[in-house]
């Protein structure tokens, strides 16, 4: 089953743009882990050509809040629609057992022990900057702890977080998460 985990950095912020709805704000970088070859890439805007076929080619998409905010805004600039290849989206899945939403940092810090490397506030200052390689390397470690996170939670049933000063366990339903669905159409492969 090929995985591509992804992450999404902005060149603006919500206030930037007036508004909460993720389509409106304008993508610097996606990062991509692929789980075919365990590669780690970086796409900029002039290179999502180059992205598509990858999307298209996964089996299911893994992101943290990738739902709500990074396919809704990816798919402003895709020719289709992602949202008709399988999503695991980690931090809805720790809301419906949980509740409550968490921070990627939260959970991979209980879980992990590591840390995120900034935050998407600090990428939109290095992309305005022109620290455009800081902005990737950022995007890129948040892949990866996306995809520790998903690996673990696979392996393990659970993903962890701090709360008072305890970590506590989240127990997660994987059972359906490397099961294969049917294909999306393809918008840009050729037939």
């Amino acid at each position: 089953m090929r995985i591509i985990t992804f992450d999404v950095e902005t060149k603006n912020a919500f206030q930037d743009v007036g508004s909460n709805d993720s389509a409106a704000l304008d993508i610097s970088v996606v990062c991509t882990h692929d789980s075919l070859d365990g590669s780690y890439k970086s796409y900029l805007e002039d290179r999502f050509k180059d992205l598509w076929p990858i999307l298209e080619q996964a089996d299911a998409l893994v992101t943290w809040n990738g739902d709500h905010f990074d396919i809704p805004l990816l798919n402003k600039y895709y020719p289709g629609d992602l949202t008709k290849i399988k999503s695991i989206d980690l931090m809805k899945e720790v809301q419906k057992s949980l509740g409550r939403r968490l921070k990627l940092d939260t959970a991979a810090s209980a879980t992990l022990g590591t840390k995120k490397s900034g935050n998407g506030l600090d990428a939109i200052v290095w992309w305005r900057d022109g620290e455009i390689d800081k902005v990737i390397k950022y995007c890129i470690d948040d892949v990866r702890i996306t995809r520790e996170l998903y690996d673990y939670a696979l392996k393990n049933k659970i993903i962890k977080y701090h709360e008072g000063g305890m970590i506590k366990e989240i127990k997660l339903d994987t059972s359906n998460w490397e099961v294969e669905e049917s294909k999306a159409m393809n918008c840009t492969l050729p037939f």
